[in-house]
């Protein structure tokens, strides 16, 4: 098969086709009637486009809408067609990003059309249907992802660094692409490299079926070109701008849109956090199976984005200060100034690395702070080395196990009894292919261009052993993500920062009035994905107090005569 055979037939391996393309009952259609209008349009009439933004919503009343992806030769192809009571529309219509597919009509039709602004309120109204409506744009966008439509084309070495670091990039967001070798040919005999006149020194290349050729993209660009950054409004006032979007910060976007504030969410990357690279979480509330870090933190995505709250991913927070009548500034990257009444860090922590020589030429040239599937696949069939006595490393060497001949799990400590939850424990004893070394360290890497050997040694005998191994994963714990909060609030003695010092016992208050701080970031706080989202959750009725106490300062700071007149 070439580089750009693709099968555009719309494909669902569980047979859920009926919850995918749900099919209205008129009286369900009747109750959203007044959202929207009715209207008829001819053949061949386009309802939007590839790119478009604030797409609106339509169910078919007669006739049908075709749904059609671009392929790589410009050519459209169509993936579903909408018969009378289905409706169009995906993931997109809860935020503002480019639409992924076109829609046109393929015969006269009459439609109910409910415009992109009516949308949200809608399906606040109609809670039934919006549960409908919500699982089928889930399971479409899954169906995208899965079988690699209407995304883009990822061309690189598998094992490159800069390959990793775009691919991580969207499946963290959820956009849709295949990944090609450079040396993969087309059906006429052409490799992907020359077809796109490309060279080694442009990979890795992320191609566009529209013609958009991206050549080693940081992550700002990427995001810019795939229309997943959206116009951050400077003229308005936040009531809460949350800083990170891992579990705390998921949680507070959640429960602060849900209860009516006014919510902006700030990313450096994508959603999820250190939590969504965990292959699997299984003793969090309400997931006896377990649930990846990654679904976790795109379920939440998409719950805070009903109920209104807006994500800014790939665009770092540089600066907070106070601004005028005691607002905070909020600097981006890109010099981007966006005002809120209280800001809540919830930025969490990034990877710890390992003291060894040579350590920061092979990161993402064979060593992981993450064990997904996309790591599972570069390893499989290896021996693979994990390091680290924690959840984070057990939960990684169970998962990699299943692809992986051999994990070789190396642990500082005497035991695991201290530092990992038992049902991890007896996993990992229970595997053939797990095998733990107490109180061992690596010593030494090696290799040409990615790793080719690992060295450690066991501190109680000194004995050191070397593998050919190509994949390390260091699961050691983490530093606090705080450099850019230099000067705005207080640190403790590690970097994370401080809160419970105010006179009102505020638990999750900073050091300054109006910034919370929650989960891994904060000070003293347990490191676990429950207690992160239960502190997102409980901070909100904090935020709550703070505003109202802001709201009360403005008044009594208001001369009399405005105070009568009002």
């Amino acid at each position: 098969m070439g580089y750009h055979t693709v099968d555009y037939t719309f494909k669902d391996p569980d047979h859920r086709e009926e919850q995918i393309f749900p099919k209205l009952s008129a009286e369900q259609i009747d109750s959203i009637r007044p959202f929207g209008d009715e209207i008829e349009l001819p053949d061949g009439a386009t309802l939007f486009n590839r790119g478009d933004r604030n797409i609106d919503f339509y169910v078919v009343i007669q006739g049908g809408i075709e749904i059609l992806i671009t392929d790589c030769h410009h050519e459209k192809h169509v993936v579903v067609t909408h018969r009378t009571g289905n409706f169009t529309g995906e993931l997109n219509l809860f935020n503002n990003r480019r639409a992924l597919v076109s829609g046109r009509t393929p015969v006269p039709s009459r439609v109910l059309r409910i415009r992109w602004k009516n949308f949200r309120r809608m399906l606040n109204v109609e809670d039934e249907l919006a549960k409908v409506i919500l699982r089928a744009f889930v399971l479409r966008r899954a169906a995208f992802i899965r079988q690699s439509l209407a995304g883009v084309m990822l061309i690189g070495p598998a094992q490159d660094p800069d390959t990793l670091r775009i691919r991580q990039f969207l499946i963290g967001s959820g956009f849709p692409y295949r990944s090609v070798q450079p040396d993969d040919r087309a059906e006429d005999g052409r490799t992907v490299m020359e077809a796109l006149s490309l060279s080694s020194s442009d990979l890795p290349v992320v191609w566009e079926s529209e013609g958009l050729v991206l050549k080693n993209p940081s992550i700002a660009d990427l995001a810019s070109e795939l229309g997943l950054l959206e116009g951050l409004s400077v003229d308005r006032t936040y009531d809460v701008a949350v800083v990170g979007a891992g579990p705390a910060g998921l949680a507070a976007a959640v429960c602060a849109a849900a209860e009516g504030l006014d919510t902006v969410v700030f990313e450096t990357q994508a959603p999820g956090g250190q939590a969504g690279t965990s292959s699997r979480i299984e003793n969090y509330l309400g997931f006896p199976n377990g649930i990846s870090g990654h679904d976790l933190a795109a379920r939440a995505q998409i719950q805070a984005e009903k109920f209104g709250a807006f994500f800014s991913i790939a665009r770092p927070v540089t600066l907070i200060k106070r601004g005028k009548d005691q607002e905070f500034e909020i600097t981006l990257t890109d010099k981007t100034v966006v005002r809120a009444r209280v800001v809540i860090v919830a930025s969490g922590a990034k990877y710890r690395r390992l003291d060894l020589p040579g350590y920061e030429r092979f990161e993402g040239r064979g060593i992981h702070y993450a064990a997904t599937a996309m790591e599972a696949q570069l390893c499989k069939g290896e021996e693979v080395v994990v390091v680290g006595g924690g959840n984070s490393a057990g939960q990684a060497a169970v998962y990699l196990s299943q692809s992986a001949t051999k994990v070789h799990m190396l642990v500082r400590g005497k035991a695991l009894s201290e530092t990992m939850s038992k049902y991890l424990i007896e996993r990992i004893q229970a595997s053939p292919r797990i095998q733990v070394y107490y109180e061992t360290e690596v010593s030494s890497i090696s290799g040409l261009k990615t790793i080719e050997r690992v060295v450690w040694k066991d501190s109680k005998v000194g004995q050191s052993l070397e593998k050919p191994v190509r994949s390390l994963f260091v699961m050691i714990g983490a530093i606090p993500n705080t450099e850019w909060l230099s000067g705005c609030t207080a640190l403790d003695g590690k970097g994370f920062v401080l809160t419970g010092k105010t006179k009102a016992g505020n638990p999750y208050e900073t050091t300054q009035p109006g910034v919370f701080a929650v989960g891994d970031v904060r000070s003293d706080s347990v490191k676990r994905v429950a207690s992160a989202v239960g502190e997102g959750s409980v901070v909100i009725q904090w935020v709550h107090q703070c505003l109202a106490d802001l709201k009360a300062a403005q008044i009594d700071a208001l001369p009399e005569k405005s105070l009568k007149a009002s």
